[in-house]
């Protein structure tokens, strides 16, 4: 029977949870170690052994890779809102996680993000990709993901071995781990927002069943309008996942399984007052609408009627947001062999589906003008629904006190199936070489199957610039005929020329032989290793054909947007048929001059293979795609210290990295055909002295657009969004019953757009926690997010302004100050 154990619960919140200091040390798998550093003196833990993409058995300490753990202390101090927003404390890491739950824009060290996700950077969980590709158009692999109780820590490999222990990752993998019962226990924890919508339950139990099994389950519910109101539940769903370990004499088989249905809105970009000049502006917010707390999401926009894929009626539920609905099961082995031979595999298969909806304003203005464009000279306006519902609005000028209207194009996506199913295979033996040492080689073999079937159906709406409860508007023309129908503009979205009305239905298969071969000499650790990706693009996508007079509500009268509606032309629908290799490949030495220094260089050349991105505009008549459009490449070189001494560790890296990259953007609907350069610094430092701790990171980029065949004037400038400085700072201090902490999340100024004009001014985001034991199993904590309420801009449409007037751009920031607070108790 398994014994109850309470624990001493020390923690604040974890995505507005509260996983406790101790439970989560007690029961999280703690990496292995070896050395003779104690625990005060590792504070960025040097001695534990390295699992994520690299060859098994090396410490950070006697690795050639640039790599990073946060432990679930280190995540409650950054006290974050979403997974995202965890990535932003791994040093090199780039995650603007304005979006919400997912569809974060995430890039490591330089590597460019040209249109959104995490295109040279690879999620994994357990050792697995969540996705093949981390920039499926709308269905980018942080949609996938969710961290919970179930989570033990998360490793994050920079550049280096990654491109040849795995595929599509030249940049890295940031990999999320799960606690697997090693040590009994478990906790419940119940947050609620406080002066906010939110409301969250989580729990997570494990321990050993016998002397030889064991499991772990955990996971969580929510449900609330979230850090922004949008009028109704924006967020409900959850998550469970379990696994159990068999152990033998020679290894161990663990079966895992994951349950992910979970609602979250998805932010898109704002209408945002900035005046000044494009090198200093000033950024705001209009009457009615803060950009810190207001969001487009209403009410009063919450279905969206039409067409699907198949020309039939359907009605999305924009409180849907992004909505993954995806059920997973897998399996890890490990066995010795016969002969030193160890053998490793890693399997899973994701039954994915889901929904992205969202709604992204095209087109921002005056809303007379905006009238104009839609019912011609002399249009009028009237609401659509709301409070006041066929009211004329005689002074469309002072509209909510802005006087401003949305042409709101729906993104209106449905991921029909996004399955896929990978296996790693390894077989692994060390030798002893003459006199040399041990030389250690790995054989493996990576298979991986990833479906993309998703259908685009978007429509057009008008929409007053209001963040409570915003109605829609109707227009009518100097004659009084309605040129809308109730606030929907188009079926379509003819502003852009009616592109996105879209089916596909493609497959990507991968197949990828790798070898590493390994030699310690003394305080040397040398390793080689050589990966060969094999990939296949199969299927078929059709874009949009203009019906006429197509009475799409069927109720018998042609409405002024029945006139022309965009459609899926199946008929016309084009294949997918190509296939594409690449070599990636990885060397690297770490020299350990004593047990508290080393330093590393490596240099490496890895594959990224592209995906959906490429269809409509790359893909051939027949099919096929050239070679150069199939594959982008980065070479890099880093070099590196570790050192440690009485408390304090250091990790430094110098890095420089070149860049190819084909990519296509659905907001401007352009393609890119670039190089890239990028040189810099990564540094992570950790101080530990009694009570007190502090860890820290900052990256210094300088990357520049090398070559751009589509737009030679950008050529010399720095990519957009990208800053030179990205930091954060972590101190917390702990004693007896009580433990409080902080963290400091930082840029330098940024350029919204790749021509270098408009500058998105440098903020810092504090986030701070506090947490109480009133008993040894019961604690209250508290945290907030965004402390001092600034306001900080990650992402814009537009690229430049007129100076020193009001301008209207479109814009994310960070949320605005949240708070939240949780009851936890731990068994």
């Amino acid at each position: 029977m398994i014994s109850r154990k309470i624990l001493l619960v020390a923690g604040v919140a974890m995505l507005g949870l509260a996983p406790a200091a101790a439970w989560a040390e007690a029961q999280t798998q703690q990496p292995a170690t070896e050395g003779s550093a104690s625990a005060d003196s590792d504070t960025l833990d040097l001695d534990a052994v390295v699992v994520t993409a690299s060859r098994a058995g090396l410490t950070k300490m006697s690795s050639s890779v640039s790599v990073s753990s946060l432990s679930t202390e280190q995540i409650e101090a950054a006290a974050p809102r979403s997974t995202a927003e965890i990535f932003r404390g791994l040093p090199g890491i780039r995650s603007e996680s304005t979006g919400g739950e997912g569809n974060a824009n995430i890039a490591v060290r330089g590597l460019p993000v040209a249109s959104g996700g995490a295109k040279f950077l690879q999620l994994q969980e357990d050792g697995l990709p969540v996705m093949e590709f981390g920039d499926i158009a709308f269905g980018n692999a942080d949609i996938f993901l969710r961290s919970d109780y179930s989570l033990a820590r998360i490793e994050s490999v920079r550049g280096g071995s990654a491109s040849t222990f795995a595929s599509n990752s030249p940049g890295g993998v940031i990999n999320l781990i799960s606690k697997t019962g090693e040590t009994e226990g478990g906790a419940i924890g119940l947050t609620r927002g406080l002066g906010y919508d939110h409301n969250r339950l989580d729990f997570g139990y494990g321990g050993p069943i016998s002397d030889s099994l064991r499991f772990h389950v955990g996971g969580f519910w929510r449900q609330g309008e979230g850090a922004r109101q949008s009028g109704y539940d924006s967020e409900k769903g959850g998550q469970i996942k379990a696994n159990i370990t068999k152990e033998f004499e020679t290894g161990y088989v663990r079966l895992n399984f994951k349950y992910l249905n979970d609602r979250a809105v998805g932010y898109l970009p704002m209408p945002t007052r900035i005046s000044g000049t494009n090198g200093d502006p000033s950024i705001g917010s209009f009457k009615g609408f803060d950009i810190q707390s207001d969001d487009i999401q209403s009410p009063f926009l919450s279905r969206s009627f039409g067409l699907d894929g198949d020309g039939k009626r359907r009605t999305a539920d924009v409180a849907d947001g992004m909505h993954p609905d995806s059920l997973q099961f897998g399996g890890e082995a490990r066995f010795d062999l016969p002969g030193g031979w160890t053998l490793t595999d890693r399997a899973k298969f994701a039954d994915n589906k889901g929904r992205f909806v969202s709604p992204f304003p095209a087109e921002v203005g005056p809303a007379a003008a905006m009238a104009a464009s839609i019912g011609g000279a002399g249009a009028t306006l009237r609401y659509a629904n709301g409070p006041g519902a066929g009211d004329v609005i005689a002074s469309p000028g002072g509209l909510n006190g802005n006087g401003l209207a949305m042409r709101v194009h729906m993104f209106d996506v449905e991921f029909k199936d996004f399955s896929n199913a990978m296996n790693d295979l390894k077989l692994s033996r060390s030798f002893e070489v003459g006199g040399l040492g041990p030389v250690d080689v790995t054989f493996g073999y990576y298979r991986s199957t990833q479906t993309i079937a998703m259908d685009w159906l978007w429509n057009t709406y008008l929409l007053e610039v209001k963040g409570d409860n915003a109605a829609l508007l109707d227009v009518f023309n100097a004659g009084g005929v309605k040129q809308t129908q109730d606030g929907l503009v188009a079926y379509g979205v003819p502003f852009w020329g009616n592109c996105c009305t879209r089916r596909y239905d493609t497959q990507y298969d991968i197949d990828a032989p790798y070898v590493s071969v390994a030699g310690k000499f003394g305080d040397l650790n040398i390793d080689l290793s050589l990966r060969s990706d094999h990939g296949e693009a199969s299927g078929r996508y059709a874009g949009a054909v203009q019906r006429t007079n197509l009475d799409v509500n069927g109720d018998g009268v042609i409405q002024p947007t029945e006139v022309s509606v965009s459609v899926v032309d199946k008929a016309n629908a084009s294949p997918v048929d190509y296939s594409w290799n690449y070599l990636s490949w990885s060397a690297g030495a770490n020299y350990q001059f004593n047990p508290d220094l080393a330093a590393f260089g490596r240099v490496s050349r890895g594959g990224r293979a592209n995906a959906d991105r490429l269809l409509f505009g790359k893909i051939r008549a027949d099919g096929s795609v050239a070679s150069e459009d199939a594959v982008d490449m980065v070479d890099q070189v880093e070099a590196g210290v570790k050192y440690r001494r009485d408390g304090f560790g250091l990790f430094a890296t110098v890095f420089w990295a070149k860049t190819q990259e084909q990519n296509y953007e659905a907001t401007t609907q352009k393609f890119f055909d670039r190089e890239y350069n990028a040189r810099g610094v990564e540094l992570e430092a950790s101080y530990r002295l009694g009570d007190f701790a502090i860890t820290g990171g900052a990256t210094y980029t300088d990357a520049e657009i090398s070559k751009d065949v589509l737009n030679p004037a950008v050529v010399g400038n720095r990519p957009r969004r990208q800053a030179q400085w990205v930091y954060q700072v972590a101190p917390t201090w702990s004693r007896d019953r009580l433990s409080a902490g902080a963290s400091i999340i930082g840029t330098t100024e940024a350029y919204a757009q790749d021509d270098n004009r408009l500058v998105f001014p440098a903020f810092a985001q504090v986030n701070a926690f506090a947490a109480y034991d009133l008993t040894e199993a019961l604690s209250l904590s508290v945290n907030a997010n965004n402390l001092f309420d600034t306001i900080g801009l990650t992402e814009a449409e537009e690229g430049s302004i007129t100076p020193n007037v009001d301008n209207v751009i479109r814009a994310r920031s960070i949320n605005g100050r949240t708070v939240t607070a949780t009851l936890r108790y731990a068994f």
